[in-house]
């Protein structure tokens, strides 16, 4: 069943408001930052829902490993909001190494 609060599929492709790049939707989950540059945009609530009003620039800052992966901590430049994120097959793992 799908979940009615999605906009779009809540897996859009879109293109990197920082770096440019086209980022193509996920396949088995959902995408919500560049594969490049990590950077993501403050625009859910829930997942997939884009219903946050903030829209701000959330930049990669920290990573860590657990269970499910690698995890990459966005923090928006525009509220400093946080939230861990796990890190997609395609993303560039080297970006994520300069973090710290």
């Amino acid at each position: 069943m799908r979940r009615k609060n999605f906009y779009g599929s809540g897996n859009d492709s879109f293109t990197c408001e920082v770096c440019d790049n086209f980022v193509d939707k996920l396949n088995g989950g959902f995408r919500n930052h560049c594969t490049l540059c990590l950077h993501s945009k403050h625009v859910d609530i829930i997942s997939g829902d884009r219903r946050e009003s903030c829209a701000g620039i959330m930049k990669a800052t920290d990573y860590k490993n657990h269970r499910k992966g690698w995890s990459i901590l966005h923090v928006c430049q525009k509220c400093g909001f946080k939230k861990w994120n796990i890190l997609a097959m395609d993303d560039d793992f080297e970006e994520m190494l300069k973090f710290k």
